[in-house]
């Protein structure tokens, strides 16, 4: 499919060949989910911890007397029931990260690409470069573009400068090719690639 491409000046300057095998697949949503929920369980900490009966610091030393009391028999203060003591089947530091299959990544991250671009919210831009890296200048820009909350994927690696301008912007994320995923660019209104990330995606999708 052809795609016009834009500076970030919003003036065309030419057009792209997209590969529909790409940006043109059936959106399958389902899949973006697991592929959503895969990178999110990846990013938990796990760190949730209660110790158990066996690390209660306390005396392991049966609290009083068997008989003679009133009171139900105890072995020991560190018992769950007991005050203080440890938490029976609490949650321990884990990895809350599952696998999912290459292939099953693949397809996600075309459905995502190729959502966008039917939803005519794809850009693509010659390059994303900035002669100083100054904030006020690229927001000058920005204005004229009206992206939004916008992921701009470059190729293999991104212009230093126009990264440090973007960075003081909380809507515009900026990310090398190798660094496309699902979850970034189901999270943002607009998708902006440069010339070079659009290449290269369709090199490691195709």
């Amino acid at each position: 499919m052809q795609c016009d491409v834009i500076t970030l000046a919003n003036k065309k300057t030419g057009t792209i060949e997209l590969d529909d095998a790409v940006f043109g697949t059936d959106v399958r949503r389902d899949i973006m989910a697991r592929a959503v929920n895969w990178q999110l369980a990846k990013r938990r900490a796990g760190a949730a911890k209660t110790k158990g009966r066996s690390e209660v610091k306390a005396s392991k030393s049966k609290p009083f007397a068997q008989k003679g009391g009133g009171r139900a028999r105890q072995g020991t203060t560190v018992a769950p029931q007991m005050r203080g003591g440890g938490v029976a089947f609490g949650p321990q530091v884990r990895s809350h990260a599952h696998k999912l299959p290459k292939k099953i990544r693949l397809l996600a991250l075309k459905s995502a690409l190729s959502a966008k671009q039917a939803e005519g919210k794809l850009v693509v831009i010659d390059e994303a470069k900035l002669k100083k890296a100054k904030t006020q200048d690229l927001l000058k820009q920005l204005e004229k573009l009206s992206w939004g909350r916008a992921l701009v994927i470059d190729g293999a690696e991104v212009d230093v400068n126009f990264a440090q301008a973007a960075g003081n912007i909380h809507n515009i994320d900026v990310l090398p090719s190798a660094g496309a995923n699902v979850y970034d660019i189901l999270l943002r209104d607009t998708l902006v690639l440069t010339r070079d990330g659009a290449e290269k995606l369709t090199e490691r999708l195709k």
